[in-house]
């Protein structure tokens, strides 16, 4: 190969990277860009981020939000023109059966994000305008990390947050870009800090990065945790944080409940008063310590007991009776029998297992199963326990059109 076309080839591979970097297709007719599989992976990978529809035709309420979309997308377009940082795009299901089930959609309409090519676990599930969604936007391109100025800022930080700290020479080093787009991915889940050169010198060598995760204190027992991964990862660091960023035991709200109950576990919940951190710290810790083994098969939330004052009423309890623990299994609601067993080892553990076993409900009809040398008697007043109350938290039949998994 002659040196002539080794450098029209090098030349060529050039331009294709600065065209990969700045691939910002448009829709000629305006509005979001119809998204295909021939153009979806180029768009998400070349995008800070892209705010998705999936949608349906025949569906009222995609054809509700259509225009709507389509307006938002082009007041963003003309807020942040520049290629690369925000793409707004709709996804036709019946045409795209793959994508569609790629990115698992079981109801119409559906708004996702993907921030620097990673797919957020969170669904946009605010207000459908197109106000709302340039606020959104707006919002999700903001700077995740906020700057010390020095030690001392620290000091101040929200103890009911988890926060992760970091603590760096310069803004220039390439290890501070990974830890920004980390940030960028998790903001969500966690607050970001970084202090650069004089406001951080004290708590790291020169040159040597230190990432620190700092917990809810005045939630949760846990302790301040170093990084000792690479700081050249991206995929290590940011799984790293995500374990430290989203806790076993979360909060539910009315904001997070229809998410929550979209994973499709059951729910141990802990019914707080609102000043009552220490019931909280405990449960958590007796979580941490005794129930790991059972994170794949059931959600363990804490909930304002003055806020879901509905639920804690279905139960026959109210704002007096607080703390109270209970299972919503998404068909009923039962109740631990005593707050204070909760310290006991293998009561909480037990009443689970009591649930997986049928065992909570016979004995809402039956009363305590007989042991082995006792005859059950058939006691049963023809009543059932609670019904959920979480479930009618989940997602609206009249904001979607709500779909079998196995449709698409």
């Amino acid at each position: 190969m002659t040196e002539s076309i080794k450098s029209l080839l090098v030349s060529c591979l050039a331009i294709v990277a600065v065209l990969h970097v700045l691939y910002q297709p448009t829709d000629a007719t305006g509005g979001a860009l119809p998204l295909t599989s021939e153009n979806i992976d180029m768009t998400l990978a070349s995008n800070e981020l892209v705010f998705l529809n999936f949608y349906a035709e025949w569906c009222r309420f995609s054809n509700i939000l259509a225009p709507i979309f389509n307006e938002a997308a082009d007041k963003i377009k003309a807020e942040f023109p520049e290629a690369g940082k925000v793409v707004l795009g709709k996804v036709d299901c019946d045409r795209e059966t793959a994508i569609a089930s790629r990115f698992h959609i079981s109801k119409y309409p559906t708004l996702k994000i993907v921030r620097n090519g990673q797919l957020s676990k969170r669904e946009y599930r605010g207000q459908r305008s197109a106000e709302a969604f340039l606020e959104f936007v707006k919002k999700q391109l903001e700077d995740p990390i906020k700057e010390f100025k020095s030690l001392k800022d620290l000091e101040n930080l929200d103890s009911k947050k988890r926060s992760i700290i970091g603590y760096f020479d310069r803004r220039d080093q390439a290890e501070y870009n990974i830890f920004r787009k980390v940030a960028t991915n998790l903001k969500e889940d966690c607050q970001f800090h970084v202090g650069f050169g004089e406001a951080s010198q004290a708590m790291h060598p020169p040159g040597t990065p230190i990432i620190v995760f700092r917990p809810d204190v005045a939630l949760s027992h846990e302790n301040d945790e170093t990084y000792t991964g690479s700081l050249s990862n991206f995929d290590e660091l940011k799984v790293w944080i995500q374990e430290k960023c989203v806790p076993l035991v979360r909060e539910i709200t009315f904001e997070t409940a229809e998410e929550l109950t979209e994973e499709g576990l059951p729910f141990l919940i802990l019914f707080y008063k609102p000043d009552d951190l220490n019931s909280i710290k405990d449960y958590k810790a007796i979580i941490e310590q005794q129930l790991m083994d059972e994170k794949q098969n059931v959600n363990f939330l804490t909930a304002d007991g003055k806020r879901f004052a509905h639920p804690l009423h279905h139960l026959g309890k109210s704002e007096a009776d607080l703390p109270v623990i209970a299972i919503d299994s998404f068909k009923h609601m039962y109740l631990f029998p005593h707050f204070n067993d909760m310290y006991t080892p293998g009561k909480l553990k037990q009443f689970l297992q009591d649930l997986y076993s049928g065992k909570l409900h016979r004995e809402f009809h039956y009363g305590p199963d007989p042991t082995s040398n006792e005859i059950q008697s058939d006691n049963g007043k023809g009543t059932s326990p609670p019904e959920s109350k979480f479930k009618e938290l989940g997602p609206s039949k009249h904001r979607y059109t709500l779909l079998e998994k196995d449709e698409l």
